[in-house]
């Protein structure tokens, strides 16, 4: 099955900001832009970030098997393999996790790699490789 993209628009409180840590950092493609607007390839969805100079991320946190997760929070599902690569890179460049790269369900059908991390402007993401993709919706 062929899952057609998504569409996420988010607020940045910097443009160029926005622009390396998504493009540079996490290797997202850039496509379209204009001053107060850029949109991304996130690993083959468009995700956009627009500037709100004004920005205050939330703080909330979930409990989610023993980590606080934080809420909101947007991210992909990738293969193991480019996972790990992601995983280390982040890792090299000093990336400051909100949860570090780590196994979590594990032995349960939902088993998944997964981090959490901010973007320069607060807003957390999740990167996840399932151990089983057949079970990303598994209960």
């Amino acid at each position: 099955m062929t899952l057609p993209p998504f569409h996420l628009a988010f607020p940045v409180h910097d443009i160029e900001a926005a622009r390396a840590f998504y493009g540079g950092l996490l290797g997202c493609p850039e496509g379209r832009s204009a001053p107060e607007w850029v949109d991304f390839d996130f690993f083959g969805h468009q995700i956009v970030a627009h500037l709100d100079p004004t920005l205050r991320p939330p703080a909330h946190r979930n409990p989610v098997d023993g980590h606080d997760v934080p809420v909101p929070h947007f991210g992909a599902v990738l293969p193991m393999a480019q996972w790990q690569v992601l995983a280390d890179r982040l890792t090299a460049a000093g990336t400051d996790f909100v949860i570090a790269p780590t196994v979590r369900f594990r032995g349960e059908p939902g088993e998944q790699a997964t981090m959490f991390f901010l973007d320069p402007s607060g807003n957390a993401l999740e990167l996840k490789a399932m151990a089983d993709p057949a079970n990303l919706f598994a209960r």
